[in-house]
């Protein structure tokens, strides 16, 4: 069975960049789609992006394309979010889980990411 870790928030100003890591324990993660959620206080969780078990096909959020770029090792287990020009509509927790934008599957802890102006 396959389990996400997310890491790499923090704090940042805008304009700034930063990069999560989605890390996976057990087997057959190359075998997974992975898709990254947000979900800021007090509003819906938020489809960020995804990427194909392969690494070859992506998908973003209108809200994020040409600034983030999702990618992934499959060799290490890790699928990357290197967000660009960070906005302070950005701060959010960010979550990664296995598959193509299907929510039923289990989340993590999650990593905040915090943009200051």
């Amino acid at each position: 069975q396959v389990q996400l870790m997310e890491s790499g928030g923090g704090s940042v100003q805008s304009g700034g960049s930063l990069t999560l890591s989605c890390t996976a324990s057990g087997s057959a993660f190359s075998q997974w789609a992975i898709t990254w959620y947000r979900q800021a206080t007090g509003k819906q969780r938020e489809f960020v992006a995804a990427i194909t078990d392969g690494g070859r096909g992506t998908e973003y959020a209108f809200s994020v394309k040409g600034r983030f770029t999702v990618s992934r090792d499959n060799a290490k287990k890790t699928v990357f979010l290197q967000m660009n020009n960070l906005k302070a509509e950005d701060t959010a927790v960010y979550y990664c889980i296995l598959g193509w934008d299907d929510p039923s599957n289990p989340w993590g802890q999650g990593t905040l990411v915090s943009v200051t102006s």
